[in-house]
């Protein structure tokens, strides 16, 4: 008897008029050099078309769904038709393919959480012009939260991940502006954060008792109070409770001493206070090959760790390399756990 074709990662089109398609086909191109395994994209094949040939790329495409698209991966890239709405113009974003750029999202999630696919990867999207269609949320990890909520009737709560070759990197808080942070921390909020972390770090990465590194907010952790009061009021007792339950975690570390070579050997995770204390570092030192994970989830989601770059859509210059990470880690990560949680 033929044994059962392996299931498909779940690949969203992101906004069409950014680099999503153009790194999607490199990707596939490129697929037994560096053994990717099978993907379905889900999205719009015109826009797929359009921009390959803009590339002067050969790509086939084919229809298919989550039960076909592993069967012909290798000979053609399989496409879960979703039309954009529009003729897409690499470059120049429209707010009529907000339904589309929504709707492979919600498909991925679906199809993960019924388990036809092994995992959810998303190309980037522009939350602005999400947001001029009426979109409710700060960003995808938010949404996905939502969508998993609904799913199971449970309430998730996400934690954004940026796991690259030399860091993993987490914000406690993440799209909010800066001014909002302190009042936003809370210790429950980092020992949920931090729980959540170790959780899938255990389950997913296989690391048997990981140890997490917990940034101050304030410069120098607040020098003991004098250079403000949150790490003192909030983050160490965040630690305390944490420790008291096993979970390794410690701190408050001051964030300017956090990321150079030899700090970085005595963790596994960065936990850090705002969006931007842990997206530089990890940029800065895996911007092409850094993976946004969201932890916390019924399924696994891994995306690029940038944005759509419209003005570079269509020339041939966007590079794979974050997609190409964000394919494989979900891979990865999807056969650790050996099903959706």
């Amino acid at each position: 008897m033929p044994s059962r074709p392996s299931r498909p990662l779940a690949l969203t089109q992101g906004d069409p008029a950014g680099i999503g398609p153009d790194i999607t086909l490199a990707a596939w191109l490129r697929r037994g050099e560096l053994g990717l395994s099978p993907f379905l994209f889900l999205g719009d094949p015109n826009v797929l078309s359009a921009r390959a040939r803009q590339l002067n790329l050969t790509v086939p495409l084919q229809e298919a769904d989550a039960s076909t698209a592993s069967g012909v991966f290798a000979d053609a890239l399989p496409v879960l038709p979703i039309a954009a709405g529009m003729d897409v113009v690499a470059g120049e974003a429209h707010v009529v393919t907000a339904k589309a750029t929504i709707a492979a999202i919600e498909m991925a999630v679906l199809l993960s959480m019924k388990g036809d696919t092994c995992a959810v990867v998303t190309n980037p999207i522009a939350k602005s012009v999400l947001y001029d269609a009426g979109f409710g949320f700060p960003g995808h990890t938010e949404f996905l939260a939502d969508l998993a909520t609904r799913a199971t009737g449970k309430p998730v709560m996400p934690v954004m991940l940026l796991a690259g070759p030399k860091l993993r990197a987490i914000p406690v808080t993440i799209h909010i502006p800066l001014k909002d942070v302190p009042q936003a921390l809370t210790s429950d909020l980092i020992v949920e954060t931090c729980r959540i972390t170790d959780h899938d770090l255990r389950t997913r990465f296989g690391i048997a008792k990981p140890r997490l590194a917990v940034a101050g907010l304030n410069p120098h952790a607040g020098e003991n109070g004098a250079i403000g009061k949150e790490d003192e009021a909030i983050i160490r007792p965040a630690i305390d409770a944490l420790r008291n339950e096993g979970i390794d975690a410690f701190g408050p570390l001051p964030a300017d001493t956090m990321f150079h070579d030899d700090a970085r050997r005595r963790y596994d995770v960065a936990v850090c206070m705002y969006h931007d204390q842990a997206l530089i570092p990890a940029k800065a030192l895996g911007f092409d090959d850094s993976v946004n994970v969201t932890l916390g989830l019924p399924f696994v989601r891994t995306s690029p760790d940038h944005g759509t770059a419209f003005g570079i859509a269509g020339k041939g210059i966007a590079k794979e390399d974050s997609l190409v990470a964000a394919l494989k880690l979900a891979s990865e990560l999807s056969r650790a756990t050996g099903s959706n949680r």
